[in-house]
């Protein structure tokens, strides 16, 4: 789930170790018709793909902390709606962060960039969660058979990527191989130590700013 969400279950759910993705100087991109500057954003609607998604909450973290004025649609539609001129801006995820230059639009931040440059650390977007009163002895369980999972996916990587491009929408495959290297990595493997404080930080700014609920500690299961 994304970290966003997970703010709002943190008290019954704990972060298992493994299946994150980071935005490591990179991440979800605003981009535009035409050049626009942050003041034009603060005051433009922005199609966005879902308002607990991590990249509407980097958003409101640009904008300081700002609810900007939004259309909430499929994140697959978010080019079309800009194009089509029923929103000023839009926020990407997925596949289009590699493919908005080729379509015609407009960088307006990258917000993986924006946060490296910010607090100096990768981005968390996603995580894999589990819940607290499955009980230690479960929850190793669950934690050893999906760590395999992706250490086997990270060691043949081939054969997970022929898996992913019967999702990948049209993508072309190096495209594909692109951006899994992006949000599938050593990060995936394991949070580190690096990891968990930009975990830690994510959440305490989002709360400082108003955006999740005070006191939403991440727990990372061992």
């Amino acid at each position: 789930m994304s970290f966003h969400g997970y703010c709002h279950i943190a008290d019954r759910y704990a972060i298992l170790p493994h299946g994150a993705s980071f935005g490591d100087g990179y991440g979800p991109v605003i981009i535009a018709r035409e050049p626009m500057t942050k003041e034009a954003l603060c005051g433009a609607e922005i199609a966005v793909p879902g308002l607990l998604t991590t990249a509407y909450l980097t958003l409101r973290l640009y904008l300081g902390g700002e609810e900007p004025r939004r259309r909430v649609v499929p994140f697959d539609a978010i080019m079309d709606e800009v194009r089509n001129e029923k929103a000023a801006a839009g926020l990407l995820i997925h596949e289009g962060q590699l493919t908005y230059e080729e379509e015609g639009f407009h960088l307006v931040e990258d917000l993986g960039v924006w946060w490296q440059n910010e607090t100096g650390g990768p981005l968390p977007l996603g995580c894999n969660v589990i819940r607290k009163d499955l009980g230690p002895d479960a929850i190793r369980e669950v934690s050893r058979i999906l760590g395999e999972s992706i250490v086997y996916a990270l060691e043949h990587r081939e054969e997970a990527l022929d898996h992913a491009m019967a999702y990948a929408r049209d993508l072309p495959r190096e495209k594909a191989d692109t951006f899994v290297g992006m949000y599938v990595n050593g990060w995936t493997r394991s949070y580190g130590d690096a990891g968990r404080e930009a975990v830690r930080t994510l959440l305490a700014r989002a709360a400082a700013a108003g955006i999740v609920p005070e006191g939403a500690e991440p727990e990372f299961s061992g």
